[in-house]
C-alpha cells in the first residue's frame, strides 16, 4: 500500500521518471550537434560554462539546443534518486520478512536491468552496421556489455557504445552497495559514503582523464541515489503535504538560479544533483493534471525510451548534421516516442525475474 506521507506519490515518481527521460533523450541528440555547448558531465571544463554564459547572454534560435545539450544529462542523478528511494520503499519501508540474500537480489536486479538492455543492444548494434561509421566491437567490451562490468574497463567512454548504456553497469554497481552496505543500516553510513566519493573525486578536478573514469562508476551517482535512500527512509518527516503551491514555486524559482551558480565552479559543480533534484520535485508538485498525466505516461515508457533513443539517433541526426537542426529533433522526438511504445510492448511480454 502506498504511504500517504511518503515524499512522493507513486504518480509522483512516476512523472519525475518521465521529466529525467526527456531530459537525456533530449540531451543525447543535442550534444552531437557541432555547434551546441557541450556539458560538464564526467569532467569539468570551464570553456564549456563560458560558452554556455555567452549564449545565455546572446540567445538565439539555437538556445534551447544549447541548454539541453549542457543540462539535459541531470537526468541521470534523477534516475539514480528515483532508484535509491524506490529501492527503501519496496526493500525497508514494506513488510518483507524473508531475508535478503546479496547473491539473490544481485542476480534479480542484474536480470532486470539486462531484460530492458538486450533488447535495445541488439536493435542498436544492428542499425549500426547498417549505417555509416559502425562501432569496433571488442570481444572484451561486448562481454562487459552483457555483464555490465564495463565501467571498470580503462577509456569506458572509448568502450561503452552506445554511450548511454553505461547506465546499466553504473546501477549494478549501485545495487551492491546498497545491499551490502546501506540496506537497513543507520543513515550515517549513507552520508558518509555521499562524503567519501565526494572526497575521492577532489583531487582530480583538473585530471580530466582519472576523473573522467571515476565518474563512469557509483562514485559519481552516490550522491543522488544516497539522498533517494534517505528520502524514503525520511521524507515523511518533512511533512510536503503541508506544502503549499506557492511554497513549492518559491523553491523551484530558488533552484533554479541556484543550478546555474553550482555549475560554475568546479568545486560547487558536484553538488549541482542536489538543486537539480529540488528543482525536479518542485516541478511535479506543480504540475496540472493535464501535464501530470502526460508526464506519467512518459515515465511510463521511459525504459524502453532510454534503450532505442541512441539507434534512433544515429539514423536521424544527420538532418540536422545537415543544418535543419529542429527538423531532425522534432523527427527524432516524434520516432522516439512511437518506436518506445512498440518496444514497451515487446518488453512487457518478457519473462519477469523473480527474487
Amino acid at each position: 500500500m502506498e504511504n500517504k506521507m511518503s515524499l512522493l506519490s507513486r504518480a509522483e515518481c512516476t512523472a519525475l521518471r518521465g521529466i529525467a527521460i526527456l531530459g537525456i533523450v533530449l540531451h543525447n541528440y543535442c550534444h552531437w550537434l557541432r555547434m551546441a555547448v557541450k556539458e560538464n558531465e564526467y569532467t569539468f571544463s570551464q570553456a564549456n560554462n563560458d560558452r554556455l554564459l555567452d549564449v545565455m547572454a546572446n540567445p538565439d534560435w539555437n538556445l534551447p539546443i544549447h541548454l539541453l545539450s549542457y543540462f539535459g544529462h541531470y537526468g541521470v542523478p534523477v534516475f539514480l534518486f528515483l532508484s535509491g528511494f524506490g529501492l527503501v520503499m519496496k526493500y525497508e519501508n514494506s513488510s518483507l520478512n524473508s531475508p535478503l540474500s546479496t547473491l539473490n537480489f544481485a542476480k534479480y536486479n542484474y536480470l532486470k536491468l539486462f531484460r530492458m538492455m538486450i533488447i535495445g543492444y541488439v536493435f542498436f548494434i544492428l542499425v549500426d552496421y547498417m549505417t555509416p561509421a559502425p562501432h569496433h566491437y571488442a570481444l572484451l567490451d561486448v562481454v562487459a556489455q552483457l555483464l555490465m562490468f564495463n565501467n571498470l574497463l580503462p577509456t569506458p567512454d572509448k568502450i561503452i557504445w552506445p554511450g548511454p548504456f553505461w547506465f546499466f553497469g553504473l546501477m549494478m554497481q549501485l545495487y551492491i552497495v546498497y545491499r551490502l552496505l546501506v540496506f537497513r543500516r543507520h543513515w550515517s553510513i549513507v552520508v558518509a559514503l555521499i562524503l567519501l566519493c565526494w572526497v575521492i573525486q577532489l583531487p582530480f578536478l583538473d585530471d580530466a582523464a582519472t576523473l573522467n573514469r571515476l565518474r563512469y562508476n557509483c562514485i559519481s551517482g552516490m550522491l543522488p541515489f544516497g539522498l533517494g535512500v534517505l528520502a524514503g527512509r525520511y521524507g515523511s518527516c518533512l511533512n510536503v503535504g503541508r506544502l503549499k503551491k506557492w511554497q513549492w514555486a518559491l523553491l523551484l524559482l530558488v533552484a533554479l538560479p541556484l543550478t546555474l551558480a553550482l555549475c560554475l565552479t568546479a568545486q560547487t559543480w558536484l553538488w549541482v544533483p542536489v538543486m537539480i533534484l529540488v528543482a525536479g520535485i518542485a516541478f511535479v508538485k506543480l504540475m496540472p493534471q493535464p501535464v501530470m498525466s502526460w508526464l506519467v505516461w512518459t515515465g511510463g515508457i521511459s525504459a524502453a525510451m532510454f534503450v532505442v533513443h541512441p539507434t534512433l539517433r544515429k539514423i536521424l541526426i544527420p538532418i540536422s548534421h545537415r543544418g535543419d537542426f529542429y527538423a531532425g529533433l522534432l523527427l527524432y522526438v516524434v520516432a522516439t516516442f512511437v518506436v518506445s511504445w512498440l518496444f514497451m510492448l515487446i518488453i512487457n511480454r518478457m519473462p519477469k525475474p523473480k527474487l
